[in-house]
């Protein structure tokens, strides 16, 4: 394998003026330091929005397992269609039902505010 040094020697490439080659080469750098910046930012957003999203998932995970351990549904009359039993259970439970519907709207709102300054 040709070594490069030796490449650029045997086939002398024109060289433009030094003071332009610099200017472009600075230009680039600049350009290139703006992706990085960018890319740096887009995963510092998307770590967050990770780490948001597993606090949210692992309290609402929490707040369902002691409702399901602490408050146990109570026991509902055979006779009763399956109608009337799910429209009792959602009476009686629907302090709870709003609060999760609540935790998840937060967290949506969350999400959709992190990819709003992702957009701009």
């Amino acid at each position: 394998m040709m070594d490069i040094e030796q490449y650029l020697r045997d086939n002398k490439p024109e060289m433009p003026e030094e003071g332009q080659f610099l200017v472009e080469t600075n230009a680039r750098l600049c350009n290139v330091e703006g992706v990085k910046k960018c890319v740096d930012e887009d995963r510092h957003r998307g770590r967050m929005a990770l780490i948001i999203a597993l606090a949210v998932g692992l309290g609402l995970g929490c707040l369902a397992t002691l409702l399901v351990v602490f408050c146990p549904l109570p026991s509902i009359e055979v006779g009763q269609s399956d109608i009337a039993k799910i429209m009792a259970g959602l009476m009686e439970w629907k302090e709870f039902l709003i609060a999760l519907v609540a935790g998840c709207a937060i967290a949506l709102g969350m999400v959709f505010l992190t990819r709003k300054k992702e957009a701009f």
